[in-house]
């Protein structure tokens, strides 16, 4: 089996005026992915996400990597990340970058897809094995927006949608901060598990203020409370507070994360598998994580094939250093519960959160069918 043609499909779907929403760093007005469809010789067809500025990335796949992707077999996916780092793809200059690497992310997942389906295995068997059958999704939700929502309405839709875990936005304020996180407990009850994403839009001194003052409400993990180049400051922050710190979707490639674990300034990562290099990177980073006793929780803010590709890959993360059979906390899974028909709408059967579980897709490769006729209603031109 042989790549026989690469495509690069930009995805975009707009928002209706008034309706942006994000986090301190800003808001947006489109939910957005650059789909990967690779076709083999006998007419299989493996799916990626490239998730970065679609446009973009997509012009970059045409003329930095399809020439060089045509002819691979699905056994060259490991492989394709030393081709970015050494410049045979894209340039010796360039690999380590953003765009270059959410390319190579959506291919190399792409030819996992076709291996898996070639095989007629799930991705996480090949991967090496299943440490589990289904994950605990926490809603990601409670978001800055433009329209200035109630922050208890989302929260309150989470709940009834079953989730017992959920993730909150915050960042502009301490007092805010603390209004937020205390409506989010209040909702969600005492026992659910509750995180916070500050989008990197504090100093050290401002975490510092904001951490202590919403510790009383029994905090999971911290997420980037200072700007993902501030290793130093995690560090000194780490130091001073007693809450898990978590960081990594801003991080790309292997030599990036590998930085960000060993210098002890972490101890949530949470690579995005539309971004992070591809699943060979992702268990590397996995293995790096594990040997330094760091929690791997990927972040997962992408299109249905993005979801996918998580949930094969947190399929196989360990629950080191407790035993598989005494592990006594959730895997937690992140689901946005924001609009984003590219999440909803891409497969024929949706991945499905309910009950407060989600299942890891056991059909072969990425494990889902694409509709692909939903894929042409949302595609772009470039």
């Amino acid at each position: 089996m042989e790549v026989q043609s690469i495509r690069a499909i930009p995805l975009e779907h707009s928002l209706s005026p008034g309706s942006a929403f994000g986090g301190t760093r800003g808001v947006t007005e489109t939910r957005t992915a650059t789909l990967i469809k690779l076709v083999s010789d006998d007419g299989t067809v493996g799916w990626g996400e490239a998730f970065a500025p679609p446009r973009t990335v997509a012009q970059l796949i045409d003329e930095e990597f399809a020439e060089a992707v045509i002819g691979l077999t699905p056994w060259d996916a490991e492989s394709l990340a030393d081709d970015v780092y050494t410049g045979t793809i894209g340039g010796y200059h360039f690999g380590r970058g953003p765009f270059v690497q959410s390319a190579l992310t959506g291919i190399e997942v792409a030819l996992w897809d076709l291996r898996g389906k070639l095989l007629g295995k799930p991705i996480h068997e090949l991967l090496g094995g299943r440490s589990r059958s289904s994950v605990t999704p926490y809603a990601s939700t409670m978001y800055i927006t433009e329209w200035d929502q109630d922050p208890a309405s989302p929260m309150q839709e989470a709940v009834e949608e079953e989730f017992t875990a959920a993730k909150i936005k915050i960042g502009r304020s301490v007092e805010d901060d603390r209004e937020r996180v205390r409506i989010a407990r209040e909702i969600l009850g005492d026992d659910a598990p509750l995180m916070v994403d500050y989008n990197g839009n504090y100093t050290v001194s401002g975490a510092l203020e904001s951490i202590r003052a919403i510790s009383e409400f029994d905090i999971t993990w911290v997420e980037e409370p200072l700007p993902p180049e501030d290793t130093e400051g995690y560090r000194e922050l780490g130091q001073k507070i007693d809450v898990p710190l978590a960081a990594g979707e801003a991080h790309f490639g292997r030599f990036e994360f590998t930085d960000l674990i060993r210098s002890g300034a972490i101890d949530v990562v949470q690579p995005n598998l539309g971004r992070c290099g591809g699943f060979a990177q992702a268990e590397y980073i996995a293995q790096v994580a594990t040997t330094n006793n760091v929690k791997v929780r990927p972040h997962v803010w992408n299109s249905a094939v993005g979801v996918a590709a998580a949930l094969q890959f947190t399929a196989t993360v360990p629950d080191y250093p407790q035993r598989a059979d005494l592990a006594n906390e959730a895997t937690l899974f992140e689901f946005d519960r924001s609009e984003n028909p590219l999440r909803d709408e891409l497969l024929t059967d949706s991945l499905d959160p309910s009950d407060g579980t989600l299942s890891v897709p056991t059909e072969p490769g990425l494990g889902i069918e694409i509709d692909e006729s939903a894929v042409e209603r949302f595609a772009v031109d470039y």
